[in-house]
């Protein structure tokens, strides 16, 4: 099946993860790397965080695109853990990665992925969000620190991969998994309709 310029996605993202998803759609598909700036000043929800920072990441490649590149829906993404109202991002250093990992074994937390599509031609925006719900197991600290031992946390954020050796620490998910990877495919595939994509 041919795919129209228009029907190509730009990534807004230098997530290893989200190169493989966006390739798993089987639709024509470049990187632009977003440097977008991820500070959020005001006190907003979780769900308003991802979609801020989503829509951020898809408007700032579109800004660097050339004009004859302005072809196509950018796709920017973003991805927080939050436990008991505490939003988690990307861990400092090692010993960040075990006060987030220690508060999280043994218990529930939530994790939101923000997904924003804007069509390069015209600017036309849709954004959404979706949350997980993952169960942690019961961690010994020799266990939390053999795992950051791993390298693994070091750029995630909640400093866990679920789609790494991380997997071995969630006991349960109730929601969508690909949320909790960074880009929950069946919302992106609702997002691209909009933009007359099908997937399937």
């Amino acid at each position: 099946m041919s795919h129209s310029p228009k029907q190509r996605l730009i990534l807004a993202s230098s997530s290893p993860r989200r190169q493989e998803l966006i390739q798993s759609l089987g639709l024509p598909y470049i990187i632009r790397v977003s440097d977008a700036d991820e500070t959020v000043e005001e006190k907003i929800s979780p769900a308003e965080l991802v979609e801020v920072l989503s829509l951020r990441k898809a408007l700032t490649v579109l800004e660097m695109l050339e004009a004859s590149e302005k072809e196509g829906i950018i796709i920017g993404s973003d991805t927080v853990v939050v436990y008991q109202d505490e939003v988690l991002g990307k861990p400092v250093d090692e010993q960040d990665s075990f006060r987030m990992l220690k508060a999280l074994q043994g218990s529930t937390h939530q994790v939101y992925s923000g997904v924003a599509c804007v069509d390069a031609a015209t600017g036309k925006q849709v954004v959404c969000h979706r949350v997980t719900h993952v169960k942690m197991k019961i961690m010994s600290d020799a266990q939390i620190l053999r795992y950051i031992a791993t390298g693994e946390p070091k750029d995630k954020a909640g400093s866990y991969a679920i789609q790494g050796i991380g997997a071995t620490i969630v006991e349960s998910i109730e929601g969508d998994y690909f949320t909790v990877v960074g880009l929950p495919l069946s919302l992106l595939s609702d997002l691209l309709l909009s933009f007359e994509i099908q997937v399937l």
